[in-house]
């Protein structure tokens, strides 16, 4: 098992068919269900929180150039 140095524990109810695919996966792969769910939900949250290098170029579309939007923003914060 692999070591966590901030776990939590917690509990959640799958219907029997996830059940079954969870334990099909689990024999073929030798992988205990917890790190076959941690593996998925590592993966669901990748595609959904861009970070890191995954928003590098967010702005490379955009119609207006990063720095002029951030001294427009500053610019209304302080109110100039």
């Amino acid at each position: 098992m692999t070591s966590y140095d901030d776990v939590m524990r917690t509990i959640i109810d799958l219907p029997e068919h996830l059940v079954k695919s969870l334990d099909s996966i689990r024999s073929q792969e030798k992988k205990s269900r917890a790190a076959i769910i941690r593996e998925a939900l590592n993966h669901y949250l990748a595609e959904r929180l861009p970070m890191g290098e995954e928003a590098f170029g967010l702005w490379q579309d955009a119609p207006i150039d990063g720095l002029a939007f951030q001294e427009k923003m500053r610019d209304e914060w302080s109110g100039s």
